[in-house]
């Protein structure tokens, strides 16, 4: 499909989803409930990102979890188009805006159906050229050689400490293991702490391991321009 985005190695795993979704993946859901779904919603969006969930599960899944809180319009689960496997996140788009916002405020960090995890979840944001132009060029690096017990919310929790400007942080998952790829992304608001936090971070220990920080750079292949329509987007996360 033309909307698969490549990265210098390690790749990241190919994102596709006919409409261009992205998502904001942020841990401290109880905490931010109120302006963090506020400002990523407006009254249009009727679409939720799910996020971590496990290797077996599917569209049939969430389609059960959620069907019970309102009608469903579409579920899709982002697979890795090498494998087929899971990417452990989908999306789900409801028949309006107040059952999509009546499911992030009821599920949200409830437990999940037949596993013992939370539900993670937030609205999808959609990368219209409004939004492009609002965000810019990414702001985003590579972070490699992670300890396997390194979660998103400590990934961003050793950047945000340094630089105010940190928006979220996202580590790779084996959609088949469940377990870390040892690498990920994070993602600023400002250019200069961007800059600021290849150098300095480059080397600093998280957990047990020297952190390897590289820029977050795609490979646009040949036939995947298309009018530069994810040019901005870079990693989902």
């Amino acid at each position: 499909m033309p909307h698969h985005m490549m990265y210098d190695a390690p790749p990241y795993p190919p994102y596709h989803h006919p409409h261009q979704f992205y998502h904001h993946h942020h841990h401290h859901h109880h905490q931010s409930r109120g302006n963090k779904y506020q400002n990523a919603s407006n009254t249009e969006n009727k679409t939720i990102w799910v996020g971590d969930f496990l290797h077996w599960m599917d569209e049939n899944y969430l389609n059960s979890s959620f069907s019970s809180a309102g009608e469903i319009l579409s579920v899709k689960v982002i697979r890795n188009k090498h494998t087929g496997l899971t990417e452990g996140y989908g999306f789900v788009e409801f028949v309006s805006h107040d059952v999509a916002e009546k499911v992030l405020q009821e599920f949200n960090g409830e437990t999940m159906l037949n596993a013992e995890q939370p539900f993670h979840l937030n609205w999808a944001s959609f990368s219209t050229g409004e939004k492009r132009l609002e965000n810019g060029p990414d702001l985003s690096i590579f972070v490699g050689d992670l300890a396997p017990e390194v979660t998103d919310t400590m990934l961003e929790q050793i950047f945000s400490e340094k630089y105010s400007s940190v928006k979220n942080a996202k580590v790779v998952i084996d959609g088949n293991t469940g377990r870390s790829k040892g690498y990920g992304f994070v993602r600023f608001g400002d250019d200069s702490e961007r800059s600021k936090a290849m150098l300095e971070m480059n080397g600093v220990k998280c957990c047990s391991r020297a952190m390897r920080i590289g820029p977050a750079t795609p490979r646009k292949p040949s036939g995947y321009h298309q009018q530069g329509i994810l040019s901005d987007c870079l990693y989902i996360i």
